[in-house]
């Protein structure tokens, strides 16, 4: 399993409600990304260097939810954030 982590040009920000991400200007992606409290919790995640299973078993702890749901989840919104080019691997 591949290790990933938020890329540096991105900030995270709980603004109380959202998770936002916020691009710095280091990168192609322009503004930012408001996410809900599933896509939040991912990104938290993500602020340190983390596998999609660590992620999945993370998600499992804090609520009730299925493997498989978890990891649809966890890829939905990992393949997201590449597509901005908000996560190094």
């Amino acid at each position: 399993m591949r290790l990933m982590k938020l890329n540096s040009g991105f900030l995270a920000h709980d603004d109380g409600d959202n998770k936002l991400l916020v691009s710095t200007g280091a990168t192609k992606f322009s503004g930012l990304v408001r996410s809900n409290e599933t896509a939040g919790f991912i990104i938290e995640c993500l602020e340190t260097e983390t596998t999609e299973d660590e992620i999945v078993a993370k998600m499992q702890k804090k609520w009730d939810v299925s493997d498989e749901i978890a990891r649809r989840d966890v890829r939905k919104v990992v393949e997201q954030l590449r597509g901005i080019g908000a996560i190094d691997e």
